[in-house]
């Protein structure tokens, strides 16, 4: 990936703003405080002008819109607000896009082509993260507005953007505006999916990975089912990014009304400032004799904070089993640090199991903030590969052999074996129930499991 690419995901909701949230904003206090950061990085980068895509802007279905006006002008009016707010348009940067996407053969008209597209009017998807990201009104804009094109259309979009900034020797950032799932809650305007939290979850996973050409292999089925409005800005920016993984850093992601707000960055900007990268290839906290499982997912969490390709999940010693569920247990200056798992295989290989494991446990603990590149070099790790549980009963358990799953209804709680300070039964299964918000007097079952533990 060229180094002059930068990029940037931002959520666009009216209440972030001040004048339109009020003291109810702070409940996004993690995504506010990650758009300044944002705004920070695209200072340091010092570009020339910001192209926007925003799933707001007037759009046509077959055909990609370019706003080429020398200035556009718009307002939170629908939300309260009703001051004028303008950007200055980089309007030869986007005249010179209509022209390469068109000789690409991509569908793309200028919006003044037809005044029912109201050329020169800013939505608030474009207006929110600009007044986070340029609140100076420093640098010049483009408006792009998205297509109903196949998202692998869009990705190809996205590339021809980047070659154009490139052969006119443009500094630029992409922003690509846009909101996750609205239905993660039933309380969400849009009403409740269960599929809102996987989708979120995959684009997420990708986009912290790297991956961003795999956004465009996201099922749009579940797109839909999910009720998102950001996806197409996101596969553009993946476009614009290029084929191969990329660096990439999730500042804020929280769904505090129900949708899911990201907020991150795309590019060598967003590699970890003072952080050198032998630090993150260190062998600090690693035994000289680390088994096989453990080197696999050490490795797989550094090339991910490192934003390089991920290393295939594949053990070659075939005493591991080929599929089973399995934790991976992070721990700095003997304190855990994240601790995920699955209790029976959910992947395809139990290498797929670990390699995914550790980046929940890394990245999506809810306990802890996300590991960061810092904390690498001397991260311990342990995995704990499960055999099968079996019904057992109060008198059966033994906390240093057995871990122990408890049940009632939907709710499940599992507690390894042979952990510090657990040494009996009761405190065991206490901790047990604790997980998994079932009291002590109602009725549950019990199993018991081995597991093989490796370091």
């Amino acid at each position: 990936m060229s180094p002059s690419v930068f990029g940037v995901i931002a959520p666009h909701p009216p209440i972030f703003i001040e004048s339109v949230g009020g003291a109810e904003r702070h409940k996004a206090d993690a995504s506010l405080a990650a758009l300044v950061a944002a705004a920070d990085a695209i200072a340091a980068y010092e570009p020339v002008a910001l192209i926007v895509m925003s799933p707001h802007a007037p759009a046509v279905y077959d055909t990609f819109l370019i706003d080429t006006s020398d200035a556009m002008e718009g307002s939170l009016a629908d939300f309260g607000d009703t001051r004028k707010i303008r950007w200055q348009v980089d309007s030869h940067l986007a005249r010179a896009l209509v022209t390469a996407v068109d000789r690409a053969g991509i569908p793309v008209a200028p919006r003044d082509a037809d005044s029912r597209l109201r050329p020169g009017w800013l939505d608030h998807a474009t207006i929110v993260p600009l007044s986070f990201l340029d609140p100076s009104h420093r640098y010049r804009i483009v408006v792009i507005s998205l297509s109903y094109l196949s998202l692998a259309t869009h990705h190809a979009f996205g590339g021809v953007v980047r070659e154009a900034v490139q052969s006119l020797g443009r500094r630029v950032v992409f922003v690509a505006s846009g909101d996750c799932s609205h239905r993660l809650t039933p309380q969400a305007g849009a009403g409740y999916s269960p599929r809102g939290q996987e989708f979120d979850n995959t684009l997420v996973g990708l986009i912290r990975s790297g991956r961003l050409a795999g956004l465009r292999e996201i099922d749009t089925a579940l797109a839909d089912a999910a009720g998102e409005c950001g996806l197409r800005s996101f596969v553009t920016l993946g476009g614009f990014a290029g084929e191969d993984s990329v660096p990439t850093k999730v500042l804020a992601y929280e769904s505090p009304w129900g949708v899911g707000y990201l907020t991150a960055l795309v590019g060598d900007a967003a590699r970890p400032r003072g952080v050198d990268d032998d630090v993150l290839h260190s062998s600090i906290g690693a035994p000289s004799q680390e088994s096989e499982i453990v080197t696999l997912a050490r490795a797989t969490l550094g090339a991910t904070l490192r934003c390089d390709a991920l290393p295939a999940p594949v053990l070659g010693d075939s005493a591991y089993p080929a599929r089973a569920g399995a934790f991976v247990s992070l721990h700095r200056e003997g304190r855990l640090r994240g601790c995920i798992g699955t209790i029976s295989a959910t992947k395809s290989t139990l290498g797929e199991e670990v390699a995914h494991n550790v980046l929940e446990a890394a990245f999506d603990d809810p306990r802890f903030e996300p590991l960061t590149a810092e904390e690498f070099g001397d991260l311990e790790m342990s995995v704990d590969v499960l055999h099968p549980a079996e019904p057992a009963k109060i008198e059966e358990l033994d906390p240093k052999r057995f871990g122990v799953i408890v049940t009632a209804g939907n709710r499940r709680g599992l507690l390894l074996p042979d952990l510090e300070g657990v040494d009996d039964v009761a405190t065991q299964i206490d901790i047990a129930l604790q997980k998994a918000g079932i009291r002590p007097d109602e009725d549950f079952s019990i199993e018991r499991f081995h597991v093989d533990r490796f370091h």
